[in-house]
């Protein structure tokens, strides 16, 4: 790190050395935490800092809890660099010790970002009423240094939304089902029990988010039966499909169906499970 910063603890609150570093934080009058989401898809924990941004926790729809935690600041920085994030206590709580969560990577032209622990880390320490603050050098005068608090006033309602919001994410996202091959019963259009499984999961979330670019449906056929069946049968399993996306409101456009009927296998036709792998509608989807 380029600096050294010295943090002093007294009876009024928390003081530094150096006289020239700037503060940017919100007040307790005017802290404010904003909860927004996009349908099951996505949650955003939003605190505005005057003067220099926001801050911002947001969880995305996936198999995995996630979390991440963007400093989104007004003035880009410059260079490369790296902002020291402590945890504080507010001035009333004079007497508590700080505590050093991690070192943060400013990139340039970049916000600041952390995933998961570190973000989860702050927002413990929010919740138990500390700051989250960065310490760094202004990347725009060599004279000065920079603290960016993090005021957890007013935190706590917010917070039980936006908990109450991850809860409610999908457990999947949009790459888990953008690739998709759905599987058949032999000599039917019939899905097998998995791949009915998997089309109400794309079902799911297309209530959630059809702004899709692009569906491509591709139907295939195992080699027992005549060939002009195997390819009718194919063409008719992309073609049910087809309805399905065009019901949950993709636009007919924007739907592209192709057949190969038993060409294309992926398996051996002379087996049960290959027969099964080879009767089958690959989905690729596509967003702007």
């Amino acid at each position: 790190m380029r600096f050294i910063y010295l943090v002093f603890i007294v009876a009024s609150g928390i003081r530094f050395a150096d006289a020239d570093v700037r503060h940017y934080k919100a007040a307790i009058s005017n802290s404010q935490w904003l909860v927004s989401n996009q349908a099951r898809l996505s949650c955003q924990l939003e605190h505005p800092i005057p003067r220099y941004g926001k801050a911002i926790f947001s969880s995305d729809a996936s198999r995995a809890i996630n979390m991440t935690f963007t400093l989104d600041m007004l003035k880009l920085p410059v260079g490369y660099d790296i902002a020291a994030l402590e945890s504080i206590a507010p001035s009333h709580r004079a007497g508590v010790p700080s505590r050093q969560i991690i070192d943060m990577q400013i990139l340039q032209q970049f916000d600041g970002q952390l995933i998961d622990k570190p973000a989860w880390t702050m927002l413990s320490e929010l919740e138990k009423g500390m700051m989250p603050t960065f310490y760094y050098q202004d990347w725009h005068s060599d004279f000065d240094k920079v603290a960016v608090a993090i005021n957890s006033a007013n935190f706590h309602a917010a917070y039980d939304k936006f908990l109450a919001c991850i809860d409610n994410l999908l457990p999947y996202s949009f790459e888990d089902i953008a690739m998709t091959v759905l599987t058949y019963n032999s000599n039917t259009a019939e899905l097998s029990k998995a791949s009915k499984k998997r089309l109400a999961m794309i079902a799911e979330y297309l209530k959630q988010d059809t702004d899709l670019e692009l569906v491509l449906l591709t139907g295939y056929s195992d080699s027992y039966g005549g060939r002009w069946h195997n390819e009718e049968l194919a063409k008719a399993r992309a073609t049910t499909i087809r309805t399905f996306f065009a019901e949950a409101g993709v636009e007919s456009k924007r739907i592209e169906v192709d057949s190969y009927g038993e060409r294309r296998h992926v398996a051996s036709n002379q087996n049960v499970l290959g027969r099964a792998k080879n009767r089958r509608v690959v989905i690729r989807m596509e967003k702007p």
